[in-house]
């Protein structure tokens, strides 16, 4: 350096041989002050106080010091910009933060998985054998899970599997919380449950709290006069001749058996071999509570809550009053002989199954786990009854409870009269809540053979486009028949009790048919234990997967259709036409141009006309019919032809809604509009 640094005192001076052309000494920076913005100059004092200590700049450069930054900061070209970016980016944030809650506050609730899935029931003795002992089992369903995916079906409710002496074919429970042989192992429910899971399908298991075996270790203990098991079950005194009262039970003859251990009779409202549960005894509760507990801790989805009504009975036993007041009381032997004041929903049944939900909804809390629950309850006319297992507005109960008015189907095959058991479910369910259809289980006779094979495609049409969750009883979705069984044959007690009456249930417990193939695929053992229906070789499911108008190509199809399109699955739903041929209805979403007119005709050969609706189009499009394959051939509202048993989803685009002027005639569970700018739902 020519002058390197020169210090005075505590001052410092830079010397001229410093390269960076932006620093000069004071002198030079004199003659820059009063240039263009450029070329402007600043002044820093390097020590406070000190002229000499200072350096000038001409414009900012990469690594000034932090005076020189903070200096140039505040000049209004670099503050101003600095301060629009930040108020925009807050502005931005808050602005997205309010789309956000307004969506989340304006959006409907998703559908759950029990409302966007039929629910399919298996009886698990005729689903499928694995070991070749002729009767159904675990193992057998864990093979034959891709059959419930090919139908687009994620709920799957699996009869009675617990351990039990089958008096009732499971519904006799000699232990909770285990497996009966003939079914399986523990181990290989876990891996039905875990291969469930795996596919995306939820099992929904009956949960039985009514009664036990027999043979249950409580009632053993119980008869015995235990201290701590003595009121377990509903006993009273009486003698080998004379019962408590004239309770009957659902089997038949007097619902009370003496035990002479005890020296008192118990109450069964079943099989002598099935005893009540004293439901008014806390331990009782807390015991079946457990077993709850023991099943969703293991990851069961839902429960089917069997024969609820029956959970509790009145205290004071009195006598049941007699439906002919004129009959011989010692003549009354049937349940539909007594009205039934004494036995069934008892006050206290409501706050028992509520405490269950709320046991469920702890289980529920996981993300994508939620716990279904169903009440079972034939309450036959009185609806209201039923519709009380839905809960409160205030107080959660069932989901739902099962819909067994479309069961009377058979004696009310018009139009009309299916319109009719559609609406009264729908006009006596609670505002908001979700409806359910059924027309077939264990317990009653297959559809198919109670109205006729030809009505059986239009019967899944109704299920599949109706709004809620239809329940699919195994074999319905191929159109399986009651078999035929011989008094000699007979497995089922009820059967057995009154073999004359044709009360028996085996003839829709035949073994499912997959294929044509021996035992039609469900079996390879030389004798299955319900014999298989003779149409067996040409209904099955291997046959009709190749037939793309058979039953199951149209449960498929339809099953497929109800998920993928909003109207079928949360829209409104209007009555528009019924006669004594045909019932119509709309399926419809406001703000979403496309809707669905279903027409399905269970009666004679028929033509409507429903010029009259000006909210349909003049032409419509055939998106699909149980008997035709025209499908896309344009319809003519005012001449809409169906022949007997046909069902016709007709599909049609406008911007007019039924349902704002008829109020009377449509339903929703939750209003939801559609907007089509975004492609979401919102309240509205």
């Amino acid at each position: 350096l020519s002058k390197g640094f020169r210090t005075n005192g505590s001052s410092m001076e830079l010397g001229e041989c410093i390269q960076n052309t932006g620093f000069h000494e004071d002198d030079e920076t004199e003659d820059a002050v009063g240039g263009d913005e450029e070329n402007r100059t600043s002044t820093v004092k390097m020590s406070p106080g000190r002229e000499e200590d200072t350096y000038t700049q001409i414009k900012p450069y990469a690594g000034m010091p932090k005076e020189v930054l903070l200096l140039y900061s505040v000049q209004a070209r670099y503050r101003l910009p600095r301060e629009i970016l930040f108020w925009l980016t807050i502005v931005c944030t808050l602005a997205l933060v309010a789309l956000t809650i307004t969506v989340i506050v304006m959006s409907p609730r998703c559908l759950s998985w029990w409302q966007s899935s039929p629910v399919y029931q298996i009886y698990p003795r005729s689903f499928k054998d694995s070991d070749s002992d002729g009767i159904g089992d675990l193992k057998g369903i864990l093979d034959k899970l891709d059959h419930f995916q090919y139908l687009n079906i994620k709920a799957i409710w699996i009869s009675p599997f617990y351990k039990s002496p089958m008096k009732d074919f499971g519904y006799d429970v000699e232990d909770f919380r285990d497996i009966d042989p003939l079914f399986g192992s523990m181990q290989d429910f876990d891996d039905l449950l875990a291969a469930m899971h795996d596919k995306g399908l939820k099992l929904i298991m009956d949960f039985i709290p009514n009664h036990t075996s027999d043979t249950h270790q409580w009632f053993n203990l119980s008869s015995s006069g235990h201290a701590q098991y003595k009121d377990y079950y509903i006993w009273a005194n009486c003698n080998t001749t004379h019962a408590p009262n004239n309770w009957v039970s659902v089997f038949g003859n007097s619902s009370w058996t003496y035990v002479e251990e005890r020296q008192q009779c118990y109450y069964h409202q079943f099989l002598k071999e099935q005893p009540d549960l004293n439901f008014r005894n806390p331990h009782v509760r807390r015991e079946m509570t457990e077993i709850l507990r023991f099943w969703l801790e293991k990851g069961v989805d839902g429960f089917r809550m069997d024969a609820v009504k029956h959970i509790l009975e009145a205290k004071h036993l009195r006598d049941e009053p007699q439906v002919d007041p004129q009959q011989d009381p010692d003549t009354i032997d049937t349940e539909f002989e007594l009205h039934h004041d004494y036995t069934t929903t008892q006050l206290g049944l409501h706050d028992i199954l509520q405490a269950w939900r709320g046991e469920m909804d702890v289980y529920s809390r996981e993300p994508g786990r939620y716990r279904f629950m169903v009440a079972e309850s034939y309450d036959y006319e009185e609806t209201d009854k039923t519709m009380m297992y839905y809960g409160t507005p205030y107080v959660k109960e069932s989901d739902f409870p099962f819909n067994f008015y479309l069961m009377d189907l058979p004696t009310n095959l018009t139009g009309t009269g299916a319109q009719g058991l559609v609406n009264l479910w729908m006009a006596n369910m609670p505002v908001g809540k979700w409806p359910n259809w059924v027309v077939g289980n264990h317990d009653k006779p297959r559809i198919s053979s109670s109205v006729g094979q030809e009505y059986i495609k239009v019967i899944n049409m109704l299920l599949l486009t109706l709004p809620g969750t239809p329940t699919t009883y195994y074999g319905e979705e191929i159109g399986m028949m009651n078999i035929n069984v011989t008094i000699d044959e007979i497995q089922d007690p009820f059967g057995k009790f009154n073999p004359v009456s044709n009360a028996s249930r085996d003839p829709q417990r035949s073994p499912m048919q997959w294929s044509d193939g021996p035992n039609s695929g469900f079996s390879d053992a030389n004798h299955t234990w319900l014999p298989l229906h003779p149409h067996h070789t040409t209904v099955n499911v291997e046959a009709q997967q190749k037939d793309s108008g058979s039953v199951l190509s149209q449960y498929r199809a339809l099953s497929l259709l109800r998920q993928a399109q909003l109207p079928l699955h949360r829209g409104w739903m209007c009555y528009i036409w019924s006669d004594a041929d045909v019932f119509a209805f709309l399926r419809e979403i406001d703000g979403l141009d496309k809707a669905f007119l279903v027409v399905l005709n269970f009666g004679a050969d028929s033509v409507i006309n429903l010029s009259a609706i000006t909210e349909l189009p003049e032409q419509l499009t055939l998106h699909m019919s149980t008997k035709q394959e025209n499908y896309g051939m344009p319809v003519i509202k005012s001449s809409i032809a169906t022949a007997r048993g046909e069902g016709l989803l007709l599909e049609y685009s406008t911007h007019m809604r039924f349902n704002p002027g008829h109020a009377s005639q449509c339903f929703v569970s939750e209003k939801a509009c559609y907007l089509g700018v975004l492609d979401i739902l919102y309240k509205c």
